[in-house]
């Protein structure tokens, strides 16, 4: 790749420095986000936290010592048939995903709620 994105560079270094479960998981993550939304673009705000952009802001990757979790900026919005929401953010906006050491996750409807995000941020810029 030329020209790199700064961001990219800057996640791969955030992964890099979680030799544990929590690097492998944020890395498997944002390897299912760039298969639901090749034009996804990478972005690092609020202090290193990786955040993925379709126009507009899709999800965040934050990283704690129990859980990696996605917040989607909009997921109230989003249609979650599989029930892949799962963390306790019950607010009128955002919506977010708890990934814990060795649990497993149903990876297609996760591609699923990244492409109705970059899809819903798509049809609100017009």
């Amino acid at each position: 790749m030329s020209n790199p994105n700064p961001a990219d560079t800057e996640i791969d270094a955030r992964i890099a420095a979680l030799p544990d479960w929590r690097g492998e998981t944020l890395a498997h993550i944002r390897a299912l986000i760039h298969e639901a939304v090749p034009e996804v673009v990478e972005t690092v705000k609020w202090g290193g936290t990786p955040v993925w952009e379709y126009a507009g802001i899709i999800c965040t990757g934050e990283v704690y010592k129990a859980a990696v979790k996605t917040t989607f900026a909009r997921g109230a919005s989003l249609p979650d048939p599989a029930g892949v929401f799962n963390s306790s953010l019950t607010g009128g906006t955002r919506r977010a995903i708890d990934f814990r050491q060795g649990e497993t996750f149903d990876e297609e409807a996760f591609k699923a709620l990244i492409q109705a995000a970059a899809a819903f941020n798509a049809s609100n810029k017009k």
